[in-house]
């Protein structure tokens, strides 16, 4: 049977405010210990009163004007109330039916098309305790509880079911953290939990009604939320093909066994009896207001991805890849800005080159944000300047991008240690050819009678006596040279 995927996503992304959502704590909890940034206010206290942060609010706003949204003139806070351990006060501070912005999109492109993908609305909660759950050998499991978490300020953003597939659901995410980074809003790092997914899904067949939606949770990368989608498709459509019925309910990922997994049937809005938060105003929001916070928008990912086709004449592949995140824009940018008086579209194409390939591969194998790695810009625009010079052939070269990205050491120091300058002087290069050309009587022989391939042969046997030192160009002029002369 034929089946068509449908996928809606909630994304919840930590808001970077130096305090908590309704009181003074600090939000910058990560490394302290824990129940260590807390007061009587994110403990859910009796008799507190919470007061919003002004921050989140403004980030939160321009997030939605990035998306596209509208800010409606009026908001309010209302109580999710659910029994978790993990919410202190028994109850959410959260948004319900007037978030701060409504009806967005955002652009995904998979396979050469484009489409937009509708973005429900964009609201503003706290974020809950975090919970660690032991299950030590000989004695009872128990579950220890860390409210530094609680009350950090959450901005959730949920889209519309427009998603098709698991790659669609991917690009989406990947899209949306370039634009809370590149806002400043958030880090996006979704292994600490600071950028958040659940995926609902379901299947139909084409223009029929859809199977009962499933929650998925527990997806803490853009590979997890791909491999979980496309295994809870092949699910739903084998229950279906079977004469099964597909229940609604909250399934959660294990990464390692490949499966996602029943954890509770699916709750309904009217199930959190949300009503409107008594002990916080509600926000009006002036045009002029909203017209301050949509200046305060920095130049965004797409609009960046142009500026470098048209700036640096680079393809529009290399392009959305430079601006994938803002950490992979600003390497590339102050590449180009200490290239100095050699700077323009051919030496931005260079770095281009190094940083989507050999770069890339480098950190896509290590599963490394190229802020945390050991390459700089300078290192990479200095050993690019020694292949520029001659002292560095390109294979040479990607020996020592490896050793930068491994010890952090420059390419000068890396060059002079294993001996990978480049062979540019023609004394010694001719004496390799006559060597050469001694020793492969055949090749030579199929060269004067015309086989033009013959020449790459010895250009490689030139290039092994040298380890791949030799000046390409240098030897197949020189050669060339030797084998018609």
């Amino acid at each position: 049977m034929e089946f068509e995927t449908v996928i809606g996503l909630e994304v919840h992304s930590q808001l970077l405010t130096k305090s908590k959502m309704f009181c003074a704590c600090s939000a910058d909890y990560s490394s302290a210990e824990p129940n260590t940034h807390v007061c009587p206010v994110c403990l859910g206290m009796p008799g507190v009163m919470p007061v919003i942060n002004k921050k989140a609010l403004e980030y939160t706003a321009m997030t939605a004007l990035a998306l596209h949204c509208e800010i409606p003139e009026y908001s309010k806070f209302d109580r999710k109330n659910y029994p978790y351990p993990d919410l202190m006060k028994g109850y959410q501070i959260s948004q319900y039916d007037a978030p701060i912005g409504v009806g967005g999109w955002l652009e995904v492109k998979v396979d050469s098309a484009t489409r937009r993908i509708g973005i429900t609305r964009v609201h503003l909660e706290e974020d809950t305790a975090k919970l660690t759950h032991r299950n030590e050998s000989g004695g009872e499991p128990y579950s220890l509880v860390d409210v530094n978490r609680a009350g950090t300020p959450l901005m959730e953003i949920v889209g519309e079911p427009d998603i098709r597939s698991p790659e669609e659901a991917r690009q989406y995410l990947v899209n949306l953290r370039a634009i809370l980074q590149f806002l400043g809003v958030s880090s996006g790092n979704m292994e600490e939990g600071s950028f958040r997914c659940d995926a609902n899904i379901s299947i139909r067949e084409p223009g029929g009604a859809l199977s009962s939606k499933v929650e998925v949770k527990n997806m803490n990368s853009f590979k997890a939320v791909f491999r979980a989608l496309e295994f809870e498709q092949r699910r739903q459509r084998d229950v279906v093909e079977s004469g099964g019925r597909v229940e609604q309910e909250t399934r959660g990922w294990v990464d390692d066994r490949g499966v996602t997994v029943s954890q509770r049937s699916k709750e309904y809005a009217h199930d959190y009896r949300y009503f409107p938060e008594p002990d916080l105003p509600p926000l009006s929001f002036s045009r002029s207001w909203v017209q301050e916070i949509e200046a305060l928008l920095p130049e965004l990912p797409i609009a960046k991805r142009d500026r470098f086709i048209a700036e640096y004449g680079l393809s529009e592949y290399d392009a959305g890849l430079l601006t994938s995140s803002k950490s992979m824009s600003v390497f590339f940018e102050r590449c180009v800005a200490l290239s100095g008086s050699q700077s323009g579209k051919k030496q931005a194409k260079v770095i281009s080159n190094w940083m989507t390939g050999e770069l890339f591969r480098l950190l896509n194998a290590n599963d490394i944000d190229i802020e945390a790695s050991k390459v700089t810009p300078e290192h990479l625009v200095g050993m690019i300047g020694k292949i520029d010079d001659g002292t560095l052939s390109v294979s040479a070269a990607k020996v020592v991008c490896e050793d930068m990205f491994n010890t952090g050491r420059k390419a000068d120091e890396i060059i002079a240690e294993r001996g990978l300058s480049q062979i540019s002087d023609t004394k010694e290069i001719e004496d390799i050819i006559d060597r050469v050309i001694a020793d492969n009587p055949q090749p030579v022989a199929d060269f004067k009678q015309g086989k033009e391939k013959a020449q790459g042969f010895l250009v490689g046997q030139i290039m092994r006596l040298t380890k791949g030192r030799a000046n390409p160009a240098l030897v197949n002029k020189l050669l060339r040279e030797r084998l018609e002369g």
